[in-house]
């Protein structure tokens, strides 16, 4: 069973780092593919990022430009999304998804691929 569960949002000043997790409460991810994508009132859920099941393909939204990290903790059963010098532009909230069965990066992009979401996590950047 999955359970996609998010935490680490809250508010920062532009410039800061956050780091938010996500795990599943059902069990594992380790071997699981993953994303995360963020949304802002009255938009789409944008694509932010995704890490394959074995760690070998990870893919960026153009607009991550570096700032962001994804990664995962296997001993923790926890994977995380790292963003650096936040902006203003970063306020949304995120959330993360998993997908059960075979994995197309190439597909990765799409919010329908991801089967299972978390609540979400509100990342607010303001001086």
């Amino acid at each position: 069973q999955v359970q996609v569960v998010e935490s680490g949002g809250g508010m920062a000043p532009p410039g800061d780092s956050l780091r938010l997790s996500c795990a599943n409460s059902g069990g594992t991810l380790q071997h699981l593919p993953f994303a995360w994508f963020r949304q802002t009132p009255g938009k789409e859920r944008e694509f932010v990022t995704a890490l394959s099941g074995s760690g070998s393909s990870v893919k960026y939204a153009d607009f991550v430009k570096v700032r962001f990290t994804i990664s995962r903790d296997s001993a923790k059963k926890s994977v995380y999304l790292y963003i650096n010098r936040l902006k203003l532009e970063d306020t949304a909230v995120y959330y993360c998804a998993v997908r059960v069965g075979v994995y197309n990066p190439g597909r990765a992009k799409e919010s329908g691929y991801w089967g299972h979401w978390g609540q979400g996590t509100q990342v607010t950047v303001s001086s």
